[in-house]
């Protein structure tokens, strides 16, 4: 039990460090431009990776090794021939799905350019992985610490934070597509976030079993940003590199980076001020809290993915580098999000019930579990 409880903080550690990383080198990709693989956000990205992977891989060897001299210890699985818990399984693997994504993204890169979208199968297989392991840091906190424990409410709400701010990373890119083909897709972050952002925020508030447990987990992810958006400030500041992003735009106008550079002109000076901006995921997170996500996940659902709706149509309408939908596309778009939001419903409930599925009490062999008498 220490041995998990000291590797569940190393690996919280190592998720934080891996964040400031990753909004240090998105900082770097906007405003350098990505000119090598081995530039200082990487680094300590993938420090803080591999600094849970390892936490992670030895709890996984301890577990194995004393399941292999006969006695599994309580609540464990054994899968791929690896005997531990849930969570410590997810964490591992991962990470290691995590750390197989950084050799292929730089190939990736090799091939097809030094710009490419968020949205390209190495990003996604490394968000992907980030997205199982804070899913595996969830479920050890809760096999770690009973209901009551002090250090069980910081644990769960620092790796759902984690993961929400994950999933908001992930609709990025919907914001190009919203201004690259307008219409529909110009609200393509409401109905990608009512179907992605309830995967974290569902299972926080039924692990935390508060009602307001949603604006809780987003503001515990705007704070971790706010830390990260200063690293990055002071990063710049001590490294000073050199920009290519000019060149990497002549070389691709239709790139990415470059209609993200776009947006950036043409909004400058204009739109929604900062602070409001941070307010609408929180009013959004208001929503759900105020119908009670763990009694009606589907009702909350879809008064959250309505809410974003409005709240980043309007807030996205205010930027003139955007053309404003006509009435029968945003009504269709409406019908999308909420079609979203109960898929959202249903795929974040099944995932908190999974999470506080009965816990195991000995492992054997096949990946099956025992449980006591009783339980």
């Amino acid at each position: 039990m220490r041995a998990r409880r000291v590797a569940l903080w190393v690996l919280l550690a190592g998720k934080l460090l891996g964040s400031w990383g990753l909004t240090w080198d998105i900082q770097w990709h906007l405003r350098i431009g990505r000119d090598s693989f081995w530039i200082a956000p990487h680094l300590m990205l993938y420090a803080g990776v591999t600094a849970g992977f390892l936490a992670a891989v030895t709890v996984l060897l301890l577990d194995t090794r004393a399941a292999r001299r006969g006695a599994p210890p309580p609540g464990t699985i054994t899968a791929a021939g690896l005997t531990s818990t849930r969570g410590v399984h997810l964490a591992a693997w991962g990470m290691l799905l995590l750390l197989l994504a950084a050799p292929i993204d730089d190939l990736w890169h090799r091939l097809f350019g030094i710009d490419v979208t968020l949205w390209s199968p190495p990003h996604l297989l490394g968000l992907l992985g980030s997205a199982v392991n804070t899913i595996g840091t969830l479920l050890i906190a809760a096999e770690v610490y009973p209901p009551g424990h002090r250090a069980r409410l910081p644990a769960l709400a620092l790796g759902a934070g984690l993961l929400y701010g994950g999933v908001r990373v992930v609709l990025e890119p919907s914001w190009l597509t919203a201004y690259s083909h307008g219409g529909v897709a110009f609200h393509m972050f409401a109905m990608l976030g009512a179907i992605l952002l309830p995967l974290a925020l569902v299972p926080a508030a039924q692990l935390l079993d508060r009602r307001w447990a949603p604006i809780g987990i987003v503001l515990v992810s705007l704070a971790v940003a706010a830390v990260g958006e200063q690293i990055a400030r002071a990063g710049f500041a001590i490294l000073q590199p050199v920009s290519v992003l000019d060149a990497a735009i002549r070389a691709d106008p239709t790139s990415s980076i470059a209609v993200a550079a776009t947006i950036r002109e043409k909004t400058l000076g204009a739109g929604v001020p900062l602070p409001v901006r941070l307010l609408l995921p929180i009013v959004a997170a208001a929503v759900m809290g105020a119908v009670d996500v763990r009694r009606r996940r589907a009702a909350a659902c879809v008064a959250y993915g309505v809410a974003i709706f409005a709240l980043y149509g309007w807030s996205t309408s205010q930027s003139p580098a955007f053309p404003l939908p006509s009435p029968g596309e945003t009504v269709t778009a409406l019908a999308i999000t909420v079609v979203a939001a109960l898929a959202g419903a249903a795929l974040g409930g099944r995932l908190a019930d999974a999470l506080q599925r009965r816990r195991p009490r000995v492992g054997v062999p096949g990946g099956r579990v025992a449980t006591s008498p009783g339980r």
